[in-house]
């Protein structure tokens, strides 16, 4: 993904690229309520690691289809591979668990944290200079944070305490991973990227879950199974391809804080289709984080 946004040469945002970039934000926001709704009923590394293995199949597809090559030249395979472990494979697991003790709105809240974590890890990695921006973000990022977690008093936030590790936890490893792919980008098309880390990434996911999970195709209800294939055909495929598009005609930062939508979706939709709480905690935690990914772009 990083590869992508470094290639994006557009000067000026044009009404494609935001057509795209919205299609984006949209898939990727509804499909935080939609893994929560899955994981209801079907496990969440086979859910998700078996997802991600047929869409980057059909990712594959589409790439034969459209004429790009899915070769992979000798010298980029450790850096697909290191990329695909911290931006799909860490990422897909923990994020899928943490859903287990979180609300799917607070989930996508504490995710979308991530670009604030590189822009962090970037001062001591990557020798960039700490900003007053970048100062602020973090700073918005924590007060985020202990908008969502010092509401619900000390038991709650206790009992949501190993959710928001997880979360935390992908997002700073997806936010290493940005800064690896910084140093060292991957030099592959932005659909043959997708294709090989998806695939990577969640093949080690899906035969995990068949090991220690043991799912039950069965038990899928009719609405399981429309709620996975959301996950596996839009928020695996869909949306990567209109992201890669979107950052070939917009400039990135206007793609960064585009995707800002996703979290502002996942949160309202988890309210409506959930009932998940959406209250003054809720709302300034979104409006903290928001600001901070917004100002992490910026800078």
């Amino acid at each position: 993904m990083t590869e992508a946004v470094q290639q994006s040469a557009a000067s000026r945002a044009d009404p494609v690229g935001l057509l795209f970039l919205l299609t984006t934000s949209v898939g990727w926001g509804l499909n935080w309520p939609v893994m929560k709704f899955v994981f209801s009923e079907w496990p969440p590394l086979s859910a998700r690691g078996w997802a991600g293995v047929i869409g980057a199949a059909a990712l594959a597809l589409y790439a034969v289809g459209t004429g790009v090559s899915l070769k992979v030249p000798a010298d980029q395979w450790p850096r697909l591979i290191i990329s695909a472990i911290l931006n799909v494979a860490l990422w897909v697991a923990v994020m899928s668990y943490a859903l287990l003790w979180l609300p799917a709105s607070e989930a996508v809240v504490i995710a979308y944290t991530m670009p604030v974590w590189t822009a962090l890890l970037a001062w001591p990695l990557l020798g960039e200079r700490l900003t007053l921006l970048r100062v602020t973000a973090l700073v918005m990022a924590f007060a985020g944070l202990a908008s969502l977690f010092g509401a619900g008093g000390m038991s709650a936030s206790m009992a949501k305490l190993p959710g928001l590790v997880l979360a935390l936890t992908g997002a700073f490893g997806f936010a290493v991973g940005t800064i690896y792919l910084k140093k060292r980008p991957i030099r592959l098309p932005g659909v043959t990227s997708a294709t090989w880390q998806i695939a990577v990434g969640c093949v080690p996911v899906a035969l995990t879950g068949v090991l220690v999970e043991h799912p039950n195709p069965a038990v899928l209800s009719s609405a399981g199974w429309l709620a996975l294939s959301y996950m596996t055909f839009v928020g695996f495929c869909i949306a990567y391809v209109t992201w890669f598009a979107a950052l070939r005609r917009l400039p990135a930062s206007v793609a960064a804080i585009g995707t800002m939508l996703a979290p502002v979706i996942g949160v309202v939709m988890s309210a409506i289709t959930l009932h998940e709480p959406l209250g003054p905690a809720q709302i300034a935690a979104l409006v903290f984080t928001v600001t901070g990914v917004a100002l992490a772009a910026r800078s």
